[in-house]
């Protein structure tokens, strides 16, 4: 063990008390340790199962220090945290993951600049300033494509699709007037995500590539391992590990990617890859291995930010599905429950908003039931 390792009986400082530090915090308490949620909104879900709670603004530099104060290791459950956020705390404990990660994932076109650097292949990419550089930006990358914010969008949210026709002016308007950037629309046959961890000491483990289904732009299914061809798969892990090495990371890590059809230099059709993002955090496409894996994705993240050895992340079964329960969807849940195999797993949440993710239900096929 090493100075930086973190004890049983410490405790995580999570950034965050929505679902992911909730289930973070039920991981860390599995393991030994405790959890202190900081989070401005006081009715959030992570608070029912966390040892300690600051209720405060990410701005309150008094309440961040004291925070840091009291707990070993701080991380947290979504990427938009402050700059000055994550160096206050820095000043006072470790931030795992640390600040290279949080800058890349934040800004759209600092994380494409990123990537290219690194020899990775994304969608093709021009930055956006100002209302006059989106029709240099079109006359580039063509239509249709995809206008979006460099900052803060999510689930769909702070991007639109621009088509033959679009009024330029009101579009980028309607983002806000933010400094965007023009993508071009990849002709993808699925969308996958590489779900990782990379140790305080280098060592890299990666679960099976798994395949995502979107509905209203926010993640509907998920199912692992995704029907890739094996030098496919192997491939997209090794962009994601290229990716947590050039940033140094410690944690979880989630690469999101489009598969497409393409032609090789010998005009044959192959399997091709084009990163979309990666979040430096545990992800929706990773739930489904808090049923289906030896080591689910929140129990690795809190070993890999202690400093701890990582776990396996063997799937268990021939495959294992995950469905995400949006709004009512969630009422559902004596059905679910009724269900043979089938894991349910609820956020706490009061209010069942239309889009709002309450829960998510898994269940791992066996190679009989196909």
């Amino acid at each position: 063990m090493t100075p930086e390792t973190i004890r049983p009986g410490g405790t995580i400082g999570i950034l965050g008390g929505g679902q992911l530090g909730r289930m973070l915090a039920l991981a860390a308490a599995r393991l030994g340790l405790k959890a202190h949620i900081y989070c401005p909104e006081a009715n959030s879900p992570a608070f029912d199962v966390a040892a300690r709670k600051t209720v405060a603004a990410y701005e309150d530099e008094a309440a961040l220090a004291d925070f840091a104060d009291h707990v070993d290791v701080v991380t947290y459950e979504f990427e938009n945290v402050p700059a000055r956020t994550a160096a206050v705390l820095a000043a006072h404990c470790a931030v795992r993951p640390g600040p290279a990660a949080l800058a890349a994932s934040q800004d759209r076109l600092v994380e494409k600049r990123f990537m290219a650097d690194l020899g990775v292949p994304t969608a093709p990419f021009v930055d956006v300033a100002d209302a006059g550089a989106l029709a240099r930006a079109v006359a580039t990358i063509g239509r249709p494509s995809i206008l979006k914010t460099r900052r803060f969008g999510y689930d769909g949210k702070g991007q639109a699709m621009l088509r033959e026709g679009a009024d330029l002016g009101a579009t980028f308007r309607g983002l806000g007037g933010a400094p965007c950037i023009l993508e071009g629309v990849v002709p993808f046959v699925k969308e996958v995500s590489v779900v990782a961890a990379r140790g305080l000491d280098g060592t890299f483990a990666a679960y099976d590539v798994c395949e995502n289904a979107h509905e209203n732009h926010i993640l509907s299914r998920t199912i692992a391992p995704a029907a890739l061809a094996a030098d496919t798969a192997a491939r997209a892990v090794a962009m994601a590990r290229r990716i947590a090495d050039a940033l140094d990371y410690v944690g979880v890590i989630a690469v999101e990617m489009f598969v497409t059809r393409e032609f090789d230099a010998k005009g044959r059709e192959v399997e091709a890859l084009r990163v979309n993002e990666f979040a430096p955090r545990v992800h929706n496409s990773g739930h489904w291995t808090l049923d289906g894996a030896v080591t689910s994705q929140f129990e690795q993240h809190v070993r890999a930010i202690c400093g701890w050895p990582l776990g396996a992340p063997t799937r268990h079964g021939a495959r294992v599905e995950m469905r995400n329960l949006i709004g009512a969807e969630a009422e559902d849940w004596r059905d679910i429950l009724r269900a043979p195999g089938a894991s349910l797993h609820l956020y706490g949440k009061a209010d069942a908003r239309p889009g709002r993710k309450m829960g998510h239900v898994t269940r791992i096929w066996t190679e009989s039931e196909g």
